[in-house]
């Protein structure tokens, strides 16, 4: 018997009797990261890292019942051991390791190894089998060192300054948002946010020291705005609200910025290649990593990835489907 199956309510470990991000219902629910599509409602019994306590609380509801642990802090559920690793994706997310009769397998949510400056860096775990994300699954996806994009983004809102224009950066409110403020802050800027950035923000400055953001009103002075960075999510794009600040140029944050013409499909003035997911050397260097030799891709470009696991470095590689999405880019 597997030690983790893959059902319709998500990938669930029968000795232990839970799940793990299931996007059903269950009864006991271990999260790796407090995205929509990882961290859902209407679970009896939720554990998850310690950094995502308020994150979840103030997403799913504070009556949740939230069990929390630091990483490399073992608990036993049923006699299968259970133990957090830093996943590197955002501010409390983890891998899952799941042990039982000397069976290691690992869970890696979303994850990326680029350390941040926000988010604890990644960690590789020993493993038998590993199941890997694979969002941007595909050599194309290449992303240049954080430091290079923040100065490219400096740069642009210097430039929007000189000419009489509004910055507006959409980046999505758990994750980027937190990444943008806290480099582009250390360069001098302040910021004005969208609701959904703002009180995302306030949460984040309980669990963490972080820089100021304003919360973006319509009677905020203008001249102030123009001097800073308007914050907002991808869903404010195109709306009466941001309307309202014009003249302004739309920055895009995404990975998928690094295809050419997205930028132009999504309307955006320019467009960052920025995420919170590994890029393809950085999945095949968290995989190798692992020393896992059974490997299962899920969310993104699993058949690419899968594939070039089996023909080049001769795992064995499938495919899980799951509800996960990219809800975060």
């Amino acid at each position: 018997m597997a030690l983790i199956s893959f059902t319709d309510r998500g990938l669930y470990c029968e000795q232990g009797d839970f799940y793990i991000d299931p996007w059903k219902p269950v009864r006991r629910a271990v999260i790796t990261h407090g995205h929509a599509d990882h961290s859902r409602t209407g679970n009896q019994f939720y554990f998850a890292h310690t950094d995502s306590y308020r994150i979840m609380k103030w997403r799913l509801g504070q009556d949740i019942s939230l069990q929390t642990a630091g990483y490399n802090q073992s608990l036993n559920i049923n006699g299968v051991s259970v133990t957090l690793y830093p996943a590197g994706h955002i501010i409390g997310s983890a891998q899952v390791r799941v042990e039982y009769k000397g069976e290691v397998w690992v869970v890696s949510g979303d994850y990326k190894i680029e350390d941040d400056g926000v988010t604890v860096p990644f960690e590789p775990v020993k493993c038998h089998t590993f199941i890997t994300e694979s969002t941007f699954g595909l050599p194309i996806y290449q992303w240049k060192p954080q430091a290079e994009i923040i100065s490219n983004i400096h740069d642009w809102v210097l430039k929007n300054r000189a000419q009489g224009r509004y910055s507006v950066l959409s980046a999505y409110s758990l994750g980027k948002s937190q990444r943008l403020v806290h480099a582009l802050a250390q360069l001098g800027h302040k910021f004005y946010a969208h609701g959904s950035v703002y009180y995302m923000n306030e949460v984040i400055k309980e669990i963490m020291p972080f820089p100021h953001v304003h919360y973006l009103r319509p009677e905020t002075p203008k001249d102030e705005v123009k001097d800073g960075i308007i914050m907002i999510p991808p869903s404010a794009i195109n709306t009466p609200w941001i309307r309202k600040w014009a003249p302004h140029s739309l920055g895009m944050c995404s990975g998928w910025m690094q295809v050419r013409g997205a930028q132009r499909r999504r309307n955006a003035d320019a467009g960052f290649p920025f995420s919170d997911h590994a890029d393809w050397p950085g999945l095949l260097e968290a995989i190798k990593a692992t020393g896992a030799s059974q490997v299962y891709a899920t969310h993104g470009f699993t058949a690419a990835l899968s594939r070039f696991l089996r023909e080049e470095y001769h795992l064995d590689a499938g495919i899980v489907k799951t509800a996960f999405g990219e809800d975060e880019e």
